[in-house]
C-alpha cells in the first residue's frame, strides 16, 4: 500500500473516530507495513473500532476469536468433516477452515480478543502463520495467506486471572500499541455521538455520567473501572428514566438521584472491586456519586 493511500485512509476514519489519532495512526502504519500487532489496554478503548474501520477501508473481512481455555488448534485452524471422513475418507475437499485458514484464505484480519487467554499450544499455532505466512495443515497441504493477512491481538493488562504468559517466540513476532483510555473530552464526543442526548438535560447527563464513569477507575477500592460504554448507558437509563419520573431539567429536585439510580444499574456490574475491600459495588458507586455531587458541587453544576 503507497504512503498516499495510507494517509487517504487515515484521513476517512478519522473522520468518524473520536480521540484515537495517533492509536489510529500507529495501528495502520503497522498493519500496512505487512507487521502483525498486539493493542494492550482495558476494554471500551475503541480497539475494535479501529480494526472495523481499517478493514472497511481495505475492502477485507475481520473474523473475531475470542482466546479462552476451550479455543483448541483444531478450532482454530479447523477441522474434516467427521461425516465425510468416514464416507470418503480424508481429503482437502472435506476440511473445514476454522478462523485462521479463512483469514489466510480471504486476506482478513484474524482479531483474537482476550489474546492471553488462550492456550499455549494454540498461541503456538500462530507461529508459522505469522513467520511465514503460510500453514502446513495435515492431508490438506500447504496454506499461502494474501498479502492482506494480519494476525491482530488484544489483552487487557488490568486482568491477570486465568491468562497465560506468553512465549518469547510469540512476543517477537508481534508488535505492541498500548491504548489507554481517551481524555475527559474525547469521552464527551464518544457519549454524545452514541446518546444523540438533546438539550440541557442531555448535556448535564453526559457531562455527569462521563465524570462519574471516570472516577472509577481511580477510586481506592477499585482494581478496574468501567469504559466509556458505562458512562453511555448511564445517559440512555437515565434519559429514560427523566421520561419517567417527569424530570426534563438538571435543575429539577430528583436529578441527582436519578443520576446514582442510573449509575446503580449501568456501572455496578462493570467496576471489579479489589479483593481486600470490604465493601459493595453500590456502596462505592454511592461515594463517588456523593464526592461528585455533594463535596464538589460546582463541577458537577449542570452542563
Amino acid at each position: 500500500m503507497q504512503t498516499t493511500d495510507i494517509g487517504a485512509t487515515r484521513d476517512r476514519i478519522a473522520a468518524h473516530l473520536v480521540g484515537r489519532e495517533r492509536e489510529l495512526e500507529l495501528t495502520l502504519a503497522a498493519v500496512a507495513a505487512g507487521r502483525d500487532i498486539v493493542l494492550e489496554g482495558p476494554p471500551g478503548t475503541s480497539k475494535t473500532t479501529m480494526l472495523k474501520a481499517i478493514t472497511a477501508e481495505w475492502g477485507i473481512p475481520l473474523l473475531f476469536v475470542e482466546g479462552n481455555a476451550d479455543l483448541t488448534p483444531a478450532k482454530l485452524v479447523g477441522h474434516h468433516n467427521p461425516a465425510r471422513v468416514l464416507r470418503e475418507d480424508y481429503s482437502a475437499d472435506n476440511f473445514v477452515a476454522g478462523p485462521l485458514v479463512e483469514a489466510m484464505q480471504t486476506g482478513g484480519f484474524l482479531y483474537i480478543e482476550e489474546f492471553n487467554r488462550a492456550p499455549e499450544d494454540t498461541l503456538n499455532t500462530l507461529l508459522a502463520a505469522m513467520a511465514d505466512r503460510s500453514i502446513a495443515v495435515p492431508r490438506v497441504g500447504s496454506i499461502p495467506a494474501l498479502d492482506t493477512f494480519r494476525v491482530i491481538a488484544s489483552m487487557n493488562p488490568y486482568d491477570n486471572q486465568g491468562t497465560t504468559r506468553l512465549s518469547t517466540s510469540v512476543h517477537d513476532r508481534l508488535n505492541r500499541l498500548a491504548v489507554g483510555y481517551q481524555d475527559d473530552d474525547a469521552e464527551r464526543g464518544i457519549v454524545a455521538l452514541r446518546t444523540d442526548a438533546p438539550g440541557a438535560l442531555g448535556e448535564a447527563l453526559i457531562a455527569d455520567a462521563v465524570a462519574l464513569t471516570r472516577a472509577t477507575r481511580d477510586h481506592p477500592d477499585i482494581r478496574q473501572g468501567s469504559s466509556v460504554r458505562g458512562a453511555i448507558d448511564c445517559v440512555l437509563v437515565s434519559g429514560q428514566l427523566a421520561g419517567l419520573r417527569g424530570i426534563s431539567d438538571p435543575g429539577d429536585a430528583g436529578y441527582r438521584e436519578l443520576v446514582y439510580d442510573a449509575m446503580a444499574v449501568c456501572l455496578s456490574g462493570r467496576i471489579h472491586l479489589d479483593e481486600a475491600a470490604e465493601t459493595t459495588p453500590e456502596r462505592v458507586l454511592r461515594e463517588i456519586w456523593e464526592d461528585h455531587f455533594i463535596l464538589h458541587p460546582a463541577a458537577a453544576a449542570p452542563g
